[in-house]
């Protein structure tokens, strides 16, 4: 006697529990697949009869050594989630299939069998034809690679992008070049009543945010080229320590500050190969000419050349010299003739050098100088006291004179700007 529970076919006697096909003309037909297959026919069945699939849902379509023991009913959600939510939405089927399968299985089982198993093999061909093909990149349109594909995150500190208001996740700053650039095209919309001039208008407002966008991302693409983020941190500097390379001179700064705005048009590596070509260029020059020098002087070989500039040196070392020495004789020739006309009137030995150069310019004699001082000093320290004073300066003292004296006063601390 059968065992309750249990289906079996009704013509080879095997048990079909799991799946078996029903004749839906006749009466406790059911049959096992390899039956039905070969259209077995008994009593009143007949092989074109109407069938219904009866599936208990624990058979696997791969067979029994297939990896993961996926049911019938399983592949069947499974195909069902793949059209529902999409390729790589891995989480979502996984959750649709049931909670018995993670959404790595699912990944791993729907690639293994249904693309590179035998069913992909045969219904995903090598060639795809019409494909098709981007032709965005080469115009470099808003949709084109370079505007589309982001830059890899900056390497810096949480403290750092804070600083910045940076969002490595997106490469995006909380404040970008032209920030309100977004407003030309957010309160945009096509509606059916537009005429040609409308249409028009708004193809220009989004022409203009697109050319925002590319002078936006051509920025932080300079800014990312030249390390500038790195140098607003301090950064650069250590890298430059750690990469010694040869000393830049004064005018080679200079140069390369005049040649900055030739940035936004070089890459960093452009524009460091182009600086390093413009100093061998100067070198070369520079070698040309002694060359030249050598040739005007009569040298023919680099082994004369050696000789000639030790004696050059020597010659220039003793004009050098000489020049010197004349320099000082002169300075104390000078030192000695500028002060003759007072260096033997009283009160020349109370002035400093500074006052002996202005009583020497002025014609003054040091006598008259000292009293012409120490009036106007005098009066200052009155007005500063509060005592009213009305000085009395010499005849001899003219505006000018006096005009010249308050002013070396003034600028030698003797007195302040205000009572001058």
């Amino acid at each position: 006697m059968a065992e309750l529970g249990k289906k079996y076919c009704v013509y080879c006697l095997a048990e079909v529990s799991s799946l078996r096909f029903r004749c839906t003309e006749c009466a406790d037909i059911e049959l096992c697949p390899d039956c039905f297959s070969a259209g077995a026919e008994i009593g009143p069945h007949r092989r074109w009869h109407g069938y219904q699939l009866v599936d208990g849902g624990r058979f696997t379509l791969w067979g029994a050594e297939a990896e993961g023991g996926w049911s019938s009913r399983e592949e069947q959600l499974l195909l069902d989630a793949i059209e529902q939510f999409g390729f790589g939405n891995w989480e979502d089927m996984a959750a649709h299939v049931g909670a018995s399968r993670t959404p790595q299985e699912v990944m791993e089982h729907y690639v293994s069998m249904y693309i590179h198993g035998n069913l992909g093999k045969a219904c995903i061909p090598d060639t795809i034809p019409n494909r098709v093909t981007d032709h965005t990149c080469p115009s470099g349109g808003p949709l084109s690679p370079s505007l589309t594909t982001p830059l890899p995150p900056l390497d810096i500190s949480v403290a750092e992008q804070q600083q910045l208001g940076y969002m490595p996740l997106r490469d995006d700053y909380e404040i970008e070049y032209d920030q309100d650039a977004e407003t030309l095209i957010s309160g945009l919309s096509v509606n059916y009543d537009d005429d040609d001039v409308e249409i028009e208008l708004k193809r220009a407002h989004v022409d203009m945010y697109v050319r925002k966008l590319k002078e936006r991302q051509r920025r932080k693409n300079i800014a990312r080229d030249y390390n500038l983020v790195p140098a607003f941190l301090g950064k650069d500097k250590k890298d430059k320590e750690k990469a010694p390379k040869r000393k830049i001179t004064k005018e080679e700064k200079e140069l390369r500050l005049k040649l900055r705005p030739l940035y936004q048009f070089m890459s960093c590596k452009e524009f460091e190969d182009f600086f390093e070509n413009m100093h061998k260029e100067r070198i070369l020059r520079a070698k040309i000419r002694e060359l030249q020098r050598y040739r005007r002087n009569g040298i023919t070989k680099m082994e004369e050349s050696a000789e000639y500039e030790a004696a050059r040196h020597k010659r220039e070392k003793r004009k050098e010299n000489k020049n010197i020495a004349g320099s000082k004789r002169g300075k104390e020739d000078g030192k000695e003739g500028e002060f003759a006309a007072i260096e033997n009137l009283p009160g020349f030995e109370l002035l400093s050098d500074r006052e002996k150069v202005l009583c020497s310019s002025l014609n003054l004699s040091p006598a008259r100088y000292v009293t012409v001082k120490t009036i106007i000093i005098k009066d200052h320290l009155q007005k500063r006291q509060g005592i009213p004073s009305k000085s009395r300066l010499p005849s001899y003292l003219d505006k000018v004179l006096k005009k010249r004296i308050l002013n070396f006063l003034t600028e030698s601390g003797w007195i302040s700007r205000d009572a001058s």
